[in-house]
């Protein structure tokens, strides 16, 4: 199964500690400010979970969260998470493959798309995107993707990733796909973005505006 990170799920997080230090961690939870008391939750590509704990510092009751995850062994990890008294549904599929019976007021994708070619990305931007509620924020973290702005050191680090992840976890993108042109084409607006790791990691923070 491609972009499955089962082999190496026990030391995903210290190898991105290792690499990154805190600067994935970081960038996705400057973001959770967004997210309000009594809100239904997409986490897509969740992986060990750590993201649920911080999330029940901020809202240890009230939030309903679908958790999905491709990895078994992510998941298994997760569900030993502090959770709070929030309620998690644990989902064990592909980002393109998942039906959901509900909208999302807050859809999180924390390094997603870095997995997919660029067709398969925007097909499940797309997809998400039809489970979003009116103003809805969709907290988008990734690394960059314009590769104008990305250092010598970067794009090779970037590759060595790539060679890395296609090995051990079927990945069989190359390259971090941009999305931009298709958040607002849908019909987004950019409320805040930050760079963190000299740049090299983006987190952007999107809602979706209210047609009229």
């Amino acid at each position: 199964m491609n972009n499955n990170y089962d082999l190496i799920a026990r030391i995903y997080d210290p190898l991105s500690r290792l690499v990154f230090r805190k600067s994935q961690l970081k960038a996705q939870t400057d973001q959770l400010k967004y997210v309000s008391a009594g809100n239904n939750l997409l986490i897509a590509g969740g992986g060990t979970g750590w993201i649920l704990e911080e999330l029940s510092k901020l809202h240890p009751v009230g939030l309903k969260i679908t958790y999905l995850e491709i990895s078994a062994e992510m998941i298994r990890m997760a569900r030993k998470r502090n959770t709070g008294e929030n309620e998690v549904i644990y989902v064990h599929t592909g980002a393109a493959d998942f039906k959901a019976n509900c909208k999302f007021d807050v859809i999180l994708t924390g390094f997603l798309f870095d997995n997919f070619q660029a067709a398969e990305a925007i097909h499940v931007f797309r997809h998400f995107d039809k489970m979003i509620t009116p103003e809805g924020y969709w907290l988008f973290t990734d690394f960059q993707s314009d590769i104008s702005k990305q250092k010598w050191w970067q794009k090779l680090l970037l590759k060595t990733m790539y060679i890395f992840f296609n090995l051990v976890s079927g990945v069989k993108a190359k390259k971090v796909p941009d999305l931009f042109d298709s958040f607002q084409d849908a019909g987004y607006q950019i409320v805040n973005s930050e760079i963190y790791y000299k740049g090299f990691i983006q987190a952007v923070s999107f809602q979706k505006i209210r047609k009229s």
